[in-house]
């Protein structure tokens, strides 16, 4: 993100921080910061604008409380949190300090996916009955911890679909039920009860007539991650990938074909801009993918992960109720 913040071109970059001290004095020199080999002293000895959050949540959860009540705004990587319950509570400590907390969903700022959700908006494909996802996830060089469910909060599902589980909530209403199967190759079952998921299969019931399927898996073969978005109607289908949409009509006999050429620096470059908007100009600059927004998509998770475990569907808009303030009346969250 840092380079997607300075091509912006409305980031002063005064510090970096990592816990490989080397790895920061290296960003130090690109970005001519200081460096910090410590979350802690980057946040207590700076006054920031913002703070650009690629860390994960173990490494840097109380830091990272210290910074929204310093009034830092944050912009931070997906996922927001390792469950739910831990979401909630970022989203309310932000809203307390009344300070802009979103979640980097880069997907929201590709061409391909926005001129999905405007051909959906348009209704050109009406009446849909199936929203189907496929994504096939890199599984090479990721760091041990990532299998630690308590460190890691989830595998797979939580960590490598959250950008097209956001997709299906930015466009479709939230499910009704969630089901979902999940499944490891640790060697035994005794081994796989404590080892988060490399495959899994949720499905998910819109209303009597819309369904939805999700299927992420690491891949069998090498190759780089890839994410597939099928929307299914009664006369029309849409296919979405990061840099192409095809609609096809029932009735045409050549689909309709959009395709894009825009690198991932591009997007986080349009990502990073619109937060910046969001701090400068909150007034009129409505913030993108905000902590409280993004509940949504943790209860979701948080159905999913549960259904796995009961082995029964569960049901989103439950986990969301619990959204109270502590008198029991609800809040603006």
């Amino acid at each position: 993100m840092l380079e997607a913040a300075e091509g912006a071109g409305c980031f002063e970059i005064k510090a970096v921080a990592d816990q490989d001290p080397q790895r920061a004095a290296k960003a130090a020199e690109e970005f001519h910061c200081e460096p910090h080999s410590d979350f802690r002293q980057l946040i207590v000895q700076h006054t920031l604008d913002c703070l650009l959050v690629a860390a994960d949540i173990h490494l840097c959860d109380d830091h990272l409380k210290t910074a929204l009540k310093k009034k830092f705004n944050v912009l931070k990587l997906p996922p927001s949190a390792r469950d739910f319950e831990e979401a909630l509570e970022y989203a309310r400590l932000a809203e307390v300090e009344k300070v802009r907390f979103a979640i980097a969903n880069p997907a929201r700022f590709r061409s391909s996916y926005r001129t999905a959700r405007d051909l959906l908006a348009q209704e050109q494909v009406q009446h849909p009955f199936l929203v189907a996802v496929e994504c096939r996830i890199d599984g090479s060089e990721r760091p041990a911890w990532h299998t630690d469910p308590k460190l890691a909060g989830g595998g797979v599902l939580l960590r490598d679909s959250h950008q097209m589980v956001d997709q299906i909530l930015w466009n479709f209403p939230v499910p009704q039920q969630v089901y979902a199967l999940t499944a490891n190759q640790a060697p035994d079952k005794q081994q796989r009860l404590y080892l988060t998921e490399d495959t899994a299969i949720v499905s998910m019931k819109f209303s009597d007539a819309l369904m939805g399927n999700l299927i992420v898996s690491q891949r069998c073969d090498a190759g780089p991650s890839t994410a597939l978005l099928r929307v299914h109607g009664k006369d029309a289908s849409l296919s979405v990938t990061d840099n192409e949409v095809i609609l096809q009509k029932r009735d045409a006999t050549e689909p309709q074909t959009w395709q894009y050429t825009e690198t991932r620096r591009d997007v986080l470059v349009r990502l990073v801009s619109d937060f910046a908007q969001s701090v400068q100009n909150p007034g009129n600059h409505e913030m993108v993918s905000s902590a409280a927004e993004n509940l949504t998509n943790m209860a979701v998770f948080e159905s999913a992960y549960l259904s796995a475990r009961t082995g029964f569907p569960e049901e989103p808009a439950r986990i969301l109720r619990i959204v109270r303030n502590p008198a029991g009346t609800p809040t603006s969250i």
